[in-house]
């Protein structure tokens, strides 16, 4: 019998729910479009494609002619649609219902609008928990894909992972195709003779082989020099007719391959993901040990055998390493929890497109791309929570004052709301506002990011890696670039969260920060009062909200003579751009990306088209300002880049013996 090899070929394409319209105008022009019109030319190449709901709803809309292409293709057996999370979120972190109503709404916009309905699904980021599998089995899904590095993890070898195997969870049924990382690493970077080979190589004699490829689609034409490299220079046209004209590869798709090719039988595999994502969920130090032992292992030329042994972390692991991704996390259980716990009559669609948007996966984490690090990723999770809490309010009314500790790091958080705003504040010594919601503007004005220390930091500064040798291009992964010039000014880590209201006391040259108790004080229906200890005396915080007003309000009573500094970090949608800017006493005093010193104001204007409204600081006395735009340095594809996380304000205020007050009044208009 003539050897022979399967090629399953399947890929991904995503753009995270609050993307640019550029960038997905972008993404289709060099990529989405390219590989569509391409793969139509050949009937004969057999493919499996997965496009995420938000950017499929994106594409049927803007680019139709693209979209009647694959559904001939699909149509004519040739494309097969994959499944997952409408709006690709990490099933294994969100509520169970929320899984089966995502895959569901997927699965049926697919059949409606490309008529098929999947029997596979794609699992975002590959992120495996058993728990996982009777939620895609009760939906209808038959099987899915992650790395062969799961299986590595259990004791298999490469030799067994050229087909699928089953689990089973809890009753329930799922078959697992092994991705490979060879092929990975070789599609589409290496020269298409050379893959050609590769793959025939993979052939044998009998047991129905297959070659298992599914990975992002913005490899082939997004990613650097892969343009060029892919469609100008004809890698995906030479592929393909080297696919064809091979008497030993064939092309398949999935759904085929699944229904004619029986199990290689059980596998449970470990709670993990790919091994990138194992080492970029890791903090330093741990992150800088675990990547020194693969390249130990590497250099020893062990790596491959000790691979699946030296596992890292695992997904959830950046809800412990950002509290930024863990409060919206938490806020969107919270949320959800809220919406199911509604009579069905109360439910309506609105309030579970924005669960659903709240749940997309790119904010919650960091890796090579810049997820949770992309002010306007963030922003579109904030402004899914925020509307489906008013949705929520008008028909469950909420208490105007609630303690409870929602992130669960053993403190208590307050939430103050009237309807109109919202200001969390927290019960850890701060007593600062960790969010803070316009309900009309869907804007949370305390979404920034700390800058924490990150294992990709040492090397920023390290010497760029040498020239990609040979025939072929770059992988992303091993290469070393810079968006932005990087100064060792930029690399400083905050030692605190960016929050609004950070108190600190300036005395002899020494700063101290203040350890803040709730006051009981009942009668503060949307307020809450704290005291605090200083110097000889004491000083008491308010946080009330009256309207469209925040008031913060302190008061000195002994504390002696000293420098009280008031932090306030921002929010603002525009950022550094052109769309921001201050304005003080009708005099526009610049942008939010310029340092701005002020040595005796009292009012203050924050200005953002991009937000669509603005922000009116007052305080009841003469205080310095010193603002300053807050960057942070991270990776992407493109780089290491600078992002303004936050504007951050510092408001000085000289202090005698006698008692005195400071308030401050933030209104929304």
């Amino acid at each position: 019998m003539a050897k022979s090899i399967s090629l399953l070929l399947g890929v991904h394409a995503h753009q995270p729910v609050g993307n640019f319209t550029h960038v997905l105008d972008d993404a289709h022009a060099r990529c989405y479009g390219p590989f569509l019109r391409v793969l139509h030319r050949y009937p004969a190449f057999k493919f499996a494609i997965h496009i995420s709901g938000w950017l499929l709803d994106y594409m049927l809309k803007h680019y139709p002619d693209d979209m009647m292409l694959l559904q001939e293709m699909v149509q004519r057996g040739q494309a097969e649609l994959v499944g997952a999370g409408y709006t690709e979120p990490v099933l294994a972190v969100i509520p169970e219902v929320d899984r089966k109503g995502q895959l569901r709404r997927m699965s049926d916009m697919l059949e409606q609008t490309l008529g098929q309905r999947p029997q596979g699904a794609w699992l975002t980021e590959r992120v495996w928990e058993a728990t996982v599998v009777p939620s895609l089995a009760d939906t209808g899904i038959l099987y899915s894909t992650v790395d062969d590095y799961h299986f590595f993890c259990t004791g298999k070898k490469v030799s067994d992972l050229d087909g699928y195997y089953t689990t089973e969870e809890n009753g329930r049924q799922l078959d697992l195709f092994p991705i490979s990382e060879a092929l990975r690493y070789r599609l589409p970077f290496s020269p298409a003779q050379e893959v050609v080979a590769y793959l025939e190589s993979l052939a044998k004699d009998d047991g129905d082989p297959a070659a298992i490829y599914f990975d992002d689609i913005e490899k082939f034409g997004i990613w650097p020099e892969t343009y060029n490299w892919v469609y100008e220079r004809g890698w995906l046209t030479q592929f393909i007719e080297g696919v064809l004209a091979s008497s030993i590869i064939k092309t398949e798709r999935y759904c085929d391959y699944h229904a004619r090719a029986k199990t290689r039988g059980v596998v449970y595999l470990p709670t993990t993901s790919y091994i990138e994502m194992n080492e970029w969920t890791l903090p330093v130090p741990a992150a800088h040990h675990y990547a020194d032992l693969l390249q130990a292992s590497k250099s020893s030329g062990e790596f491959e055998k000790s691979k699946p042994f030296l596992r890292g972390g695992i997904w959830k692991n950046f809800m412990m390493r950002y509290p930024e991704a863990n409060w919206m996390h938490k806020r969107m259980l919270g949320l959800s929890r809220r919406f199911h716990a509604l009579p069905s009559r109360k439910q309506t669609p609105e309030m579970l497109d924005v669960l659903y948007k709240a749940q997309a996966n790119d904010a919650y984490w960091h890796g090579l791309f810049g997820g949770l690090y992309l002010p306007h990723l963030r922003r579109a999770i904030y402004n899914a929570i925020v509307r489906l809490e008013t949705l929520l309010d008008k028909v469950d009314p909420r208490e105007p004052k609630l303690s409870v500790d929602l992130d669960l790091d053993g403190d208590e958080e307050i939430f103050l709301q009237n309807g109109l705003l919202q200001a969390v504040v927290r019960q850890d010594g701060s007593a600062a506002i960790c969010e803070f919601d316009a309900y009309r503007l869907h804007h949370n004005f305390a979404d920034t990011l700390s800058m924490p220390q990150e294992h990709y930091h040492r090397k920023v500064h390290a010497q760029p890696v040498a020239e990609h040798q040979g025939e072929g291009i770059a992988n992303p992964h091993e290469r070393v670039s810079h968006k932005h010039e990087i100064t060792q000014g930029d690399m400083l880590i905050d030692e605190r969260q960016k929050l609004m209201f950070l108190d600190s006391w300036m005395d002899a040259g020494t700063t101290q920060q203040l350890k803040y108790m709730l006051a009981a004080d009942a009668s503060l229906k949307h307020g809450a009062v704290f005291e605090a200890p200083l110097g000889k005396g004491r000083v008491s915080k308010s946080i009330v909200l009256e309207d469209a007003r925040l008031y913060v309000a302190y008061r000195f009573d002994g504390v002696g003579a000293g420098d009280f500094r008031v932090v306030v970090n921002l929010a603002m949608p525009s950022c550094d751009g052109p769309a921001g800017r201050f304005r003080v006493d009708d005099v526009i005093a610049g942008g939010f990306g310029q340092p701005l010193r002020l040595k005796a104001m009292q009012n203050l204007a924050l200005e953002d088209a991009v937000l669509g409204g603005r922000l009116d600081i007052a305080v009841n006395r003469v205080v310095t300002l010193d603002s300053r735009p807050s960057f942070s340095v991270s990776q992407s594809e493109a780089g290491f880049e600078k992002i303004m996380q936050a504007v951050t304000l510092t408001f000085g205020c000289a202090l005698a013996g006698q008692s005195q007050t400071l308030e401050f009044c933030i209104e929304v208009a």
